[in-house]
């Protein structure tokens, strides 16, 4: 019944369009427009669109006023939604003003890294087995400490303020992904050794897994669900699992031909808890029920056949940024199923060799995503796809891994040079 109205009040609209062109002496363009959109019976000249359009603005002022009375109840800018946007303002620093303000070094590749809920903490994984836990306002603190003053500190000093406040070793293998509960101090990692393990990290002194599960193929992307009750895991094996966290049992959709043909490279929730998206070698991006755990839509060769390497939900659970090896990234709406804005000009010397990820930034004004070529920060504008300044990310080698804070100016990229940098775009004096 709805899609219905809607396709009447689309057709209602586009005749208002094609008469207000009439009516303003557009006449080739109206009669193009009414041929393309096969508007019947004809439409007169009338200016009846300027009045909505006024009357809709004059409303939309009121509401305008009506908010700033409310107060600050939200965080600044309510994320992207193209259903209803036009000129927004841009709360967001550009990306090319962020600096480096703290770098950790593993002993091998590192390649995970994820924010906790509040920003406040970011996990590492690496090569070398290990998962190191950091804390943001220790390694903000670090950079603010000039070199001489930091050189006169004490041991005791230096352990105090250590921006590391844990390192966690409890695997055999590289560690691939990791993610943070999202309101218990507890952390989960997943494992080339097979291994899913939950770290419970408010004791120092514990290095070892509290839990862990083991799977039966290496693992390869996790993620909790928003009430921290569920988590899905990817593996090498095309099917993706569901498990509950209390109860440890294990889901997978009914149908066998609902699933990957290929690993899956990706998993994420919406944040309105109601789905989950993954993506696959296999060039296929995949949309669940987070209740039946069935497959409700697959968007095939999203990136024309290449493997798809990440997924993610906006804020508003309307839309999913995806990155392929086709150096493209793109932006779904899911409601009409189809690729709304691509984002292009990375990548211009060659497809990529190795897997990424697109992130948008903590306001979604942004894109952003790691050139394989350049070890550079791409960026753009998320709604019009404008091309932003590179920022040089000072790595020497590929970066597998770029998350974003989910609260302000700040981001951490872990790259095979066996390091990962923390990125903050400074108040300026």
């Amino acid at each position: 019944m709805s899609s219905s109205v809607d396709v009447k009040d689309r057709q209602y609209m586009y005749r208002l369009v094609i008469s207000q062109l009439f009516y303003d002496g557009y006449q080739s363009l109206a009669v193009n427009l009414s041929n393309l959109v096969k508007a019947t019976p004809a439409c007169p000249p009338s200016d009846k669109l300027m009045h909505v359009v006024k009357l809709g603005l004059q409303a939309e002022e009121e509401n305008s006023e009506q908010d700033k009375l409310k107060g600050d109840v939200t965080a600044p800018g309510s994320g992207i939604d193209l259903e209803f946007e036009t000129d927004v303002q841009r709360f967001a620093s550009d990306i090319s003003q962020y600096e480096t303000c703290y770098v950790t070094a593993h002993k091998a590749p590192c390649r995970a890294g994820v924010f906790n809920k509040t920003g406040q903490l970011i996990a590492t994984g690496s090569g070398d087995a290990s998962i190191k836990i950091l804390d943001v306002e220790r390694m903000l603190a670090k950079s603010a400490i000039p070199a001489d003053q930091m050189a006169q500190e004490t041991p005791q000093q230096q352990m105090e303020n250590h921006p590391v406040i844990r390192t966690l070793y409890d695997h055999t293998d590289e560690v691939t992904c990791v993610d943070f509960h999202p309101y218990r101090q507890v952390l989960v990692s997943g494992s080339k050794d097979y291994g899913v393990k939950f770290f419970e990290f408010s004791k120092p002194s514990v290095k070892k897994a509290f839990k862990s599960i083991q799977e039966a193929s290496p693992v390869r992307c996790l993620n909790f669900h928003p009430s921290g009750d569920y988590l899905i895991v990817g593996t090498q094996h095309p099917t993706v699992r569901l498990y509950d966290v209390n109860t440890f049992q294990c889901f997978v959709a009914s149908n066998p031909k609902e699933q990957h043909t290929a690993p899956v490279t990706s998993v994420k929730w919406s944040p309105c808890a109601k789905m989950y998206v993954s993506s696959s070698k296999d060039g296929d991006l995949k949309l669940w029920d987070g209740v039946s755990n069935k497959c409700v839509n697959t968007f095939k060769r999203a990136h024309d056949g290449h493997e798809v390497c990440s997924a993610v939900f906006s804020r508003n659970s309307k839309y999913v940024l995806t990155c392929g090896k086709d150096s493209l990234v793109k932006l779904w709406e899911l409601s009409t199923s189809r690729c709304l804005i691509a984002y292009t000009g990375a990548g211009t010397t060659g497809k990529m060799e190795h897997r990424t990820q697109a992130v948008f930034n903590h306001t979604e004004d942004y894109v952003l995503f790691p050139d394989e070529a350049t070890t550079s920060l791409c960026c753009w504008d998320s709604r019009n796809a404008d091309r932003q300044k590179l920022l040089a990310l000072s790595h020497n080698n590929v970066i597998p891994c770029i998350v974003h804070s989910p609260t302000g100016p700040a981001f951490l990229t872990c790259s095979d040079d066996f390091r990962a940098r923390f990125w903050y775009k400074k108040a300026l004096d």
